[in-house]
């Protein structure tokens, strides 16, 4: 008989925990769903304003925090960007990483051919180190430096994602604007 009472209770304890995997899968799902809506209306206020240069800003999003990364032409635009995003609906928190490269417009082609070759190179490298999470790490190249920029789980693996960055031929610094994800 207890056998029989030991198994039901096995049983019962199976289904909760399969029901908790599965409300989790769920609540993951709509999260990324929700994740991806607010991108959408981030990028799109950006594309819409006629000083900002939406393709040259990256945008990340974890829980109605945003983080901008890559490079803008001046300050100021890297304020407005700030300003602008704060101001869409659903957007809790703004992370400006954005790094103001003077001459932007006036960069060489064979220096971005460089840079982006140097990005792929680093991307590469995250991905091949198992300890990084290279799909929720953003590369951006400049004349040698590189930005990385997204969420981490810790600070172990945000300072994980540098060295790797470093250890690769032709990267002369590294600007970790990783930030570490809020918990659930």
């Amino acid at each position: 008989m207890n056998h029989a009472i030991d198994c039901r209770a096995l049983l019962v304890l199976a289904a909760m925990l399969l029901g908790a995997v599965t409300a989790n899968a769920a609540q993951s799902a709509q999260e990324s769903a929700d994740n991806a809506e607010l991108t959408a209306r981030v990028k799109a206020a950006l594309i819409a304003d006629e000083t900002t240069k939406a393709r040259q800003i990256d945008i990340e999003t974890y829980r109605g925090i945003i983080q901008l990364s890559g490079y803008v032409g001046t300050n100021e635009e890297s304020m407005r960007a700030e300003r602008l995003v704060a101001s869409v609906r659903g957007v809790l928190e703004v992370r400006n990483a954005l790094k103001i490269r003077q001459g932007l417009a006036d960069k060489a082609t064979s220096e971005a051919v460089d840079d982006a070759t140097l990005t792929t190179r680093v991307k590469a490298a995250l991905v091949a180190d198992e300890s990084t999470k290279a799909h929720e790490i953003k590369v951006e190249t400049d004349v040698g430096v590189v930005q990385l920029s997204g969420f981490v789980s810790d600070d172990a693996e945000s300072a994980r994602a540098r060295h790797v960055a470093l250890a690769v031929d032709g990267v002369r610094q590294v600007r970790n604007d990783l930030q570490i994800a809020p918990a659930r």
